[in-house]
């Protein structure tokens, strides 16, 4: 993938480097609150080497998100095809992000995730973007609302891939945002 850069930050593919911080993000438990699983460190490089391929592929994807004034990989942000969620149309683009904890409440996410809708809308021509996430979690979802996205209660779930050993993980909130509706708010903030 080609980086793309924000004020603060450089969204890149995966190198040998982030392999420690990416295990972490994938087993803290404060990170990990709204997801039914915990990797090792062999699930999570097995995970972070697949990232890195599809991002080779396709030119996007979940995205290391580094600062750019200390070369600090911090989580990651990107876009994702959804064609692994039974329900959702072959095609359909999410927006996801995953941080370290020492590094939310700083507006990173928003930032990266901004940049990726720009990228999502003016490069891939997309005509949507989603974003789901357990309906409890409030950090994702007013990010969500952060960048312009809409809930569509009409579209929230329960997400089938959820054991039911976890039932309160299994009901997700539904976003999405529209091309017209990415340019409209791009036009307004102007």
């Amino acid at each position: 993938m080609t980086p793309i850069r924000t004020e603060r930050l450089i969204l890149r593919n995966w190198e040998e480097r982030d392999r420690a911080l990416f295990h972490r993000i994938n087993s803290d438990d404060r990170v990990m609150e709204f997801f039914p699983f915990r990797r090792n460190r062999a699930e999570a490089d097995a995970k972070m080497d697949e990232f890195k391929a599809t991002l080779d592929q396709q030119g996007f994807g979940w995205a290391a998100a580094e600062i750019a004034a200390t070369g600090e990989c911090i989580g990651f942000v990107g876009l994702s095809r959804t064609d692994d969620t039974p329900f959702m149309a072959t095609g359909t683009i999410e927006i996801g992000w995953r941080l370290a904890p020492e590094f939310w409440g700083h507006g990173y996410v928003a930032e990266a995730a901004k940049a990726w809708l720009q990228y999502g809308f003016e490069t891939m021509k997309l005509k949507e973007i989603v974003s789901f996430a357990v309906t409890a979690n409030r950090r994702s979802t007013a990010v969500m609302e952060r960048v312009g996205m809409r809930a569509d209660p009409a579209r929230d779930f329960d997400h089938p891939r959820v054991p039911d050993s976890h039932p309160q993980l299994k009901r997700h909130s539904f976003y999405s945002i529209t091309a017209e509706e990415w340019a409209s708010q791009k036009k307004a903030a102007r």
